[in-house]
């Protein structure tokens, strides 16, 4: 498995933030607020795979990109950017050493924390 961050979804998220499209919630909240599956059907059905992706901040370029396989590390809800679910996405990402986004979950941290201080 290869995983690289998805340059793509890391502009989104940083649009997003600028924005105010946020949720200030606390590490722990992100399995509450995660997408169920059935949301993740719902929104590709409506949206089609390249605005799914943006929602991403990682890519297994092994998997096939019209795959939910291909996609890791979300970050929000298809609304707004969720920092339990960025600090979710730190953590694992450190966990298995994917460095890119490591360094670029690190940065959405900052700004969001940075914004709302």
């Amino acid at each position: 498995m290869t995983v690289k961050l998805n340059k793509t979804a890391f502009d989104h998220a940083k649009s997003l933030v600028r924005k105010g499209r946020t949720t200030l919630d606390e590490r722990d909240d992100w399995s509450e607020h995660a997408p169920t599956a059935d949301r993740e059907n719902a929104y590709l059905d409506k949206h089609g795979w390249r605005e799914y992706g943006q929602w991403y901040l990682g890519i297994d370029t092994d998997m096939d990109a019209e795959t939910k396989g291909h996609y890791k590390f979300p970050y929000g809800d298809f609304r707004r950017v969720h920092r339990c679910g960025v600090i979710s996405a730190e953590s694992r990402a450190a966990q298995n050493d994917y460095d890119d986004i490591t360094s670029a979950v690190a940065e959405l941290h900052e700004l969001l924390d940075g914004e709302h201080a």
